[in-house]
C-alpha cells in the first residue's frame, strides 16, 4: 500500500480509499450488511485506512455500516464522511448547506459511526440557496471544536473553493476522475496542487465501467444509478466496452494485469491525486487492490491509454447525470 499525508494535517491516508456508496445499498440495488461489514474488514486488513462515506448513502446506512465495522479498530481508520445533502420522503436528495444542517448532521453522523470525531468532513455538493461565507464558517467552527481533523469539499469548482477559502480552511477536495471522466483535469487538480490541497477522486472504476466484468447484456436492476447513466445505455455503451476490451489487452501484454489495475495505477500516476476511492461491497472485491502497487505508466504508456480511448469512444459524456437538484425548502 501507498500512503499520502493530508496536508497542513497529521493525517496519513492510504492512496486507496474504500468508497461505501455501494454499501448503503441506495441507487446500487440494495445492501447485504454482512457483506458490506466483511469488505471493511478486508479492506483494513489489506492495508486500506481511508474509508469515505455519506449520509446520503443509503440515508444513513453506509455511515451504520461502516461505524459497525470499525468498532475496536477505530483508530487505525480515517474516517471521511460528508454533508450538505437531505433527501425528501422519496429518498431523493437535494442540497442544503445551511449552518443549522451542518451542525445537525454531524451529530446524527457521529452517532450513526459511532465515534466522536470524524477525521475528514466534506461538504457533499454546493449550495447555491446558502451563502458560501455561511457554509465555510459553520464548517470551520466543527474543526475548531475538535469534531472533525480536516474541512473538504466534494464537487466543488475552483471558484467556489477558492470562495470558500476566504472564511474557512480547507484541506482535501473530492471530484470524480477516471480514465473515461477527465474534466478535473482542467481546473480542480491544478487548483488543488497550487493551494496545498489533497485529492481524493472518487469513481476510479467509472461505475464499474472500468472493471472488465460488463457485457454488452450485462442488465441493472432497481433503483441501479447505471439504468441512468449515458454510459451504459446504447450507443455509448458498446464504444466504451470496446475500448475497455482494448485497455485489457494493453495492460495484459504490457504489465501482465488487467484493466482494473491499469485503471486504479493511471489514476495515483496522476498529478495532483493524492488517493483514488474504490467502490466495493463484497471481500473479493477487495483483492485486485494490491496488484496496483508494483509496476507504475510512463508517457508512452499514456498515450498509448489515451489513444485506444480517442479511437473507440466517439461519443463521450461526463457523470453529469448524478448532479443532486438544488435546495429542498427556503432556508
Amino acid at each position: 500500500m501507498e500512503f499520502r499525508q493530508i496536508q497542513n494535517t497529521d493525517i496519513r491516508a492510504s492512496r486507496i480509499g474504500l468508497g461505501t456508496w455501494a454499501i448503503g445499498g441506495w441507487k446500487w440495488g440494495g445492501a447485504d450488511d454482512d457483506a458490506a461489514v466483511a469488505t471493511i474488514h478486508r479492506a483494513l486488513d489489506s492495508g486500506i485506512n481511508l474509508i469515505d462515506t455519506a449520509p446520503a448513502y443509503g440515508q444513513g446506512h453506509s455511515e451504520e455500516i461502516v461505524g459497525r465495522a470499525i468498532q475496536g479498530r477505530r483508530e487505525r481508520v480515517v474516517v471521511a464522511t460528508k454533508v450538505a445533502l437531505e433527501w425528501d420522503e422519496r429518498g431523493e436528495p437535494w442540497r442544503n448547506a445551511s449552518a443549522s444542517r451542518i451542525r445537525k448532521e454531524i451529530d446524527d453522523s457521529l452517532a450513526r459511526l459511532q465515534t466522536d470525531y470524524v477525521d475528514i468532513y466534506q461538504v457533499h455538493w454546493p449550495d447555491p440557496a446558502t451563502p458560501m461565507e455561511e457554509t465555510a464558517k459553520a464548517m470551520q467552527a466543527l474543526y475548531d471544536s475538535g469534531k472533525i481533523r480536516a474541512i473538504g469539499v466534494s464537487n466543488f469548482s475552483s471558484v467556489q473553493m477558492n470562495e470558500f477559502a476566504k472564511f474557512s480552511r480547507l484541506h482535501t477536495v473530492q471530484p470524480p476522475y477516471n480514465l473515461f471522466e477527465r474534466a478535473a483535469e482542467r481546473d480542480i487538480l491544478p487548483y488543488a496542487m497550487a493551494h496545498s490541497l489533497t485529492a481524493l477522486t472518487y469513481g476510479a472504476l467509472c461505475r464499474g465501467l472500468l472493471s472488465g466484468a460488463m457485457r454488452e447484456d450485462s442488465t441493472f436492476k432497481g433503483d441501479d444509478l447505471r439504468r441512468a447513466d449515458p454510459k451504459f445505455q446504447p450507443p455509448r455503451f458498446a464504444q466504451y466496452l470496446r475500448a475497455v476490451s482494448r485497455l485489457d489487452e494493453f495492460a495484459r501484454a504490457r504489465y501482465g494485469k488487467r484493466v482494473l489495475h491499469l485503471a486504479l495505477r493511471w489514476l495515483l500516476d496522476q498529478p495532483g491525486v493524492g488517493a483514488a476511492l474504490w467502490g466495493a461491497r463484497r471481500p473479493d472485491q477487495v483483492g485486485p487492490v494490491s496488484e496496483a502497487f508494483d509496476f507504475a505508466l510512463d508517457a508512452n504508456a499514456k498515450a498509448e491509454i489515451d489513444r485506444i480511448i480517442s479511437e473507440e469512444v466517439k461519443d463521450p459524456i461526463g457523470p453529469e447525470f448524478m448532479t443532486p437538484p438544488g435546495e429542498l425548502m427556503p432556508h
